[in-house]
């Protein structure tokens, strides 16, 4: 009988293996697509351009800093698969003036092309404890990181429509996962991109428009290390408990996962459990990731509560280390 049960759950996987690419989204190809990088000009953004030029899409860079995009534009032209690629640079805020970036989103369509996968990568980042932070601070981060990826998509949405295709990822953070420590001003405006994609993918599904959430770790980029400069110790240390990836490699699962259409894009066993983890009424885009998220929801909650229990005697290691050190300067 357990022989018997075993091979009809075998079969069964079996089974969803088979049909799972009969329900899956239709890859896209990205030689000749359009493709549209906010941030683009450092980090991750800038090696989500690079793996997407190397497979012959055209690019369009979009950052503030044009001294940036140049010098980006003429790394990236380095790695040209045909004479006929083109880098278009546009310097522009995308988080302050819907109309201004509706505008040269226009003009990048005009040269290049309807787009075929805009990648929202723009962002920014505050870390300290919640009443050492500016108030001023949480206002920015909403606009930059959440309002700069709203924008965009907004002004390119009429079109993915009216053309029955289109890829739209928001670059999130493991930290739009979960709260941790510090993160109390940016980890909000990652969470925030989550539930903007969910009601989004659901309008433009029908459309054959898919949404992919990327949800990278630390990551080794120029905004990384500026961050790790005002990091407070609990976070630090917090941090210490994963590796810190390589923005290469984070950038080619984000470019692999948005032509597969998927919604959830994470890298490494721990992106792995934290997306499964996290997963609730998201949605899936094949029936084998449904399965895998029913059957390790479990075991990954139990795993889940060993990390935050150490997070929490982190955190509590450190305020009695901090108070035991002003009892000492007061009795000096």
């Amino acid at each position: 009988m357990l022989l018997l049960a075993a091979a009809f759950v075998v079969a069964f996987v079996l089974l969803l293996y088979m049909v799972s690419p009969l329900i899956s989204p239709k890859p896209l190809k990205l030689p000749g697509a359009h493709v549209v990088v906010t941030g683009g000009s450092s980090g991750i953004g800038k090696c989500i351009a690079i793996e997407c030029y190397k497979q012959g899409a055209f690019i369009t860079l979009i950052a503030r800093d044009e001294n940036k995009l140049l010098q980006t534009k003429k790394e990236i032209e380095k790695y040209s698969v045909n004479d006929k690629q083109v880098v278009l640079c546009i310097s522009v805020d995308v988080s302050k003036d819907y109309e201004q970036v509706e505008n040269v989103l226009k003009q990048a369509q005009e040269k290049l092309g309807p787009v075929d996968l805009l990648v929202n990568c723009a962002g920014t980042s505050v870390t300290g404890k919640f009443e050492a932070i500016e108030v001023n601070s949480f206002e920015r981060l909403m606009a930059v990181n959440y309002l700069g990826s709203v924008y965009p998509s907004r002004a390119v949405i009429s079109t993915m429509k009216e053309r029955r295709m289109g890829r739209i990822v928001f670059v999130s953070s493991q930290a739009g996962q979960l709260g941790l420590f510090g993160y109390t001003a940016y980890s909000p405006t990652k969470f925030a991109l989550r539930g903007l994609a969910e009601a989004l993918q659901m309008e433009v599904k029908p459309y054959n428009i898919y949404v992919t959430v990327a949800y990278p770790p630390d990551t080794d980029t120029p905004g990384f290390a500026e961050e790790s400069k005002t990091k407070p110790l609990e976070t630090k240390l917090i941090s210490e408990t994963s590796s810190v990836c390589q923005a290469e490699q984070v950038a080619r699962v984000i470019v692999k996962d948005a032509i597969q259409g998927n919604f959830n894009s994470s890298v490494g066993s721990d992106g792995y459990m934290l997306s499964i983890l996290t997963s609730g009424m998201s949605p899936v885009t094949s029936i084998t990731e449904g399965l895998q998220q029913v059957v390790c929801m479990g075991i990954f909650r139990i795993i889940g509560l060993f990390y935050l229990g150490s997070f929490d005697s982190i955190v509590r290691r450190c305020m009695m280390q901090r108070e035991k050190s002003e009892s000492a300067d007061k009795t000096e």
